[in-house]
């Protein structure tokens, strides 16, 4: 009778440690598959949302595919200061070691969370904690701006200079890069305007969202019913409803942020920033020990470091040519062509040849 106990015993004893290593593994296996070194955290909208973050996250994706790095996205339950930071408190309990944030939106949230996390590394694109009041960049943050108002320059020059004279500006919200991106947009326009002796007409507002939608549409085909032809969507996910209006129009967009022109075949260029290269620097930066070399500063990334530019190889000009392009851009690298947007309102653009009206 003593003897069977014991067996049963020693059986058990062998089951529950099978069951233990079992769960052991389980457990250890999806800790390992939770820690991302990497974190992007989004604003609003998503990473394929064919703009901003779409391009933050190729950033991350060009640097750390390949390599033995972990990444993953965090989208905030909502839009603010403290949802922005749960995600943040998620990245970092997951193992994030250096953290990307896409927009302005996330200023007073790294002006906190840097402090919090002094450990942690922050990118910062679009804006900087120095932008809030009473706030700083600390050493663990990096902050990445760029000339977007180079880039819509390059854009409005380009679209004149292939023959176009009825634009229209559609930007997102009022905030400063979408405001430089219009106003260098007019400017450059306006600059081809004068170099053609020829009159252009653009119309320019902002649809208080980033997302693509039905009232987003209809605005785009009240303004090619007019007689626009070609809208510069700059907004997010904007663009997509823009180019939907665009074809059943049979007219043209230009793009934001990033190369678009695979998203429709009424993109006829994009004024892009160097979103992929900006971030994938910034990581090489810091994997590679050189952190020291970008935390603490803000930077404004312009066509003298190729932060900002058209897509040449993928745009569809007729008549504006790479040569045309490259002779403009090498201007603008050398600081020949001065862009001042700094205005209170489109009305107040320094234009001769342009007519702007709202819309």
């Amino acid at each position: 009778m003593g003897l069977i106990p014991n067996l049963i015993g020693g059986t058990m004893k062998k089951i529950l440690l099978f069951i233990l290593i079992v769960l052991s593994f389980f457990v250890l296996d999806g800790c390992k598959r939770d820690k991302y070194t990497i974190a992007l955290i989004t604003d609003v909208g998503d990473i394929d949302d064919k703009s901003f973050n779409q391009g933050a996250w190729e950033g991350v994706l060009m640097y750390a595919e390949g390599k033995d790095v972990t990444y993953e996205y965090y989208k905030p339950t909502d839009q603010g200061t403290d949802e922005y930071l749960a995600a943040i408190d998620l990245a970092i309990s997951n193992g994030a070691e250096i953290i990307i944030t896409p927009g302005y939106l996330f200023e007073d949230t790294i002006n906190i969370a840097q402090k919090q996390y002094p450990n942690v590394k922050f990118v910062l694109l679009d804006g900087s904690p120095e932008f809030v009041e009473g706030g700083t960049i600390e050493e663990n943050t990096y902050s990445v701006l760029y000339a977007e108002e180079q880039s819509g320059y390059l854009a409005g020059y380009a679209i004149v200079k292939e023959g176009y004279r009825d634009l229209a500006f559609m930007g997102g919200m009022a905030v400063p890069p979408v405001v430089r991106f219009g106003y260098g947009f007019v400017l450059g326009a306006d600059a081809a305007a004068q170099e053609l002796d020829v009159n252009v007409n653009i119309k320019y507002g902002y649809v208080e969202t980033f997302k693509e939608g039905p009232e987003v549409k209809s605005t785009a085909v009240a303004l090619y019913n007019q007689g626009v032809e070609v809208v510069f969507a700059c907004g997010g996910s904007i663009g997509q409803s823009v180019m939907s209006a665009a074809s059943d129009a049979n007219a043209k967009v230009i793009g934001v942020d990033v190369d678009q022109s695979s998203d429709s075949p009424t993109v006829i260029t994009s004024a892009m920033k160097g979103l992929r290269e900006s971030v994938a620097m910034a990581l090489e930066a810091y994997f590679n020990g050189k952190w020291d070399t970008v935390g603490g500063k803000s930077v404004v990334l312009d066509a003298s470091q190729n932060g900002v530019g058209l897509p040449m190889d993928t745009s569809r000009f007729e008549n504006f040519t790479e040569e045309e392009y490259n002779a403009l851009f090498k201007k603008m690298a050398d600081g020949e062509i001065e862009i001042n947007v700094d205005v209170d309102s489109f009305n107040d653009l320094d234009v001769v040849n342009t007519t702007i009206s709202g819309y």
